[in-house]
């Protein structure tokens, strides 16, 4: 097992808990992660995050070079007040709407041993940062309705 792993992904943090925003470029990790941190969520990483085990938890932060900083499309890099390291939660891959089930199996991943629930997100739809904060509260917070599996 690797100690650290760098990825492709934008992390933000929404009560301590960080989502990893995963896709190709131009694929919307920025343009949401700026949605959530509009509204109230914070900057871990942009484009590139650090992982690493620490105990039972994945943690992530941004390399060095670009912690605090966050793509603007049409407005450049801007720097934020950020977090500078958060426990990771949710694993959430963007992709197309034409490509989301209506009524997904519930996914997890496997990250530097840990398994991790896994969401696909459209992340251009109004109700995207909405989805995204109804399913991190889903995965992590005790006495809520679970999920329904398949």
């Amino acid at each position: 097992m690797t100690d650290r792993l760098l990825i492709h992904a934008t992390a933000v943090a929404i009560d301590g808990r960080a989502v990893l925003l995963r896709g190709a470029s131009g694929s919307g990790k920025s343009d949401l992660a700026l949605r959530l941190i509009d509204a109230g969520a914070r900057l871990v990483a942009d484009d590139q995050s650090e992982l690493f085990r620490h105990g039972d938890s994945v943690i992530v932060r941004a390399p060095a070079t670009i912690a605090g900083l966050l793509e603007v499309r049409g407005i450049g890099i801007v720097r934020l007040d950020a977090l500078t390291e958060a426990p990771v939660a949710l694993l959430v891959d963007l992709v197309p709407a034409e490509t989301l089930e209506r009524l997904p199996v519930r996914q997890s991943e496997t990250i530097l041993g840990r398994a991790l629930p896994l969401i696909a997100l459209a992340p251009f739809e109004a109700s995207a940062p909405a989805k995204l904060r109804l399913a991190l509260r889903a995965f992590t917070e005790p006495g809520l309705p679970a999920m329904i599996a398949k």
